[in-house]
């Protein structure tokens, strides 16, 4: 799909969806629906809650629309840094209420239940690791690894340079394992 470069036909859509045009930016809302909200719950941890973000992030897309101009910032960079955004004010207004237990699946039909299970505790595990880390490690990896942006579109997002992007997905990847290791040793 050409959601990983901007393409002719994206640039359109977005060009027809800032000129008011409801069917373009249902478009661009199927397009980047799947990744937005991915991305939102892997930061937020529940699903009632991520749903509500990305709509509001879609929301505020709908109405910033009209003044987004390429000049650079690629499209999903910015859709990105909005939903970041969304994100860290959500954890401002409810730091006392937010909740970050989930239920997380790997499953897969052809695993038996014994895989499944150890698959489950595996991603238990670093989700737990991940979430005893620095937001801003927790923001490079998700970003990264979950979301699957480039280390450009990730800098755009977090409002930071490309350089200091790599640095930081570095430490947080030596921070996870370290964490990681021990979140493995306190089960055992």
């Amino acid at each position: 799909m050409w959601l990983n470069q901007a393409s002719t036909e994206e640039k359109q859509l977005i060009k027809k969806a800032a000129a008011g045009d409801k069917n373009a930016f249902g478009d661009l809302y199927v397009a980047y629906l799947q990744p937005i909200y991915r991305y939102i719950y892997y930061r937020v941890g529940q699903k009632e809650e991520a749903e509500d973000l990305t709509e509001l992030v879609f929301l505020k897309v709908w109405e910033a629309l009209d003044g987004y101009e390429h000049r650079g910032v690629p499209f999903k960079a910015w859709l990105y840094r909005i939903a970041h955004n969304a994100v860290v004010d959500n954890y401002r207004t409810q730091k006392d209420t937010v909740a970050l237990e989930t239920q997380w699946s790997l499953e897969d039909g052809a695993q038996g239940p014994e895989a499944t299970a150890m698959a489950n505790e595996r991603e238990e595990l670093l989700r737990q690791a991940l979430l005893t880390l620095d937001p801003d490690y927790q923001e490079v990896l998700v970003l990264r690894f979950v979301a699957g942006l480039s280390h450009a579109d990730v800098a755009v997002a977090m409002g930071r340079s490309e350089g200091a992007v790599r640095a930081l997905q570095y430490r947080a990847l030596g921070a996870l394992r370290d964490s990681y290791a021990e979140q493995q040793q306190r089960i055992m």
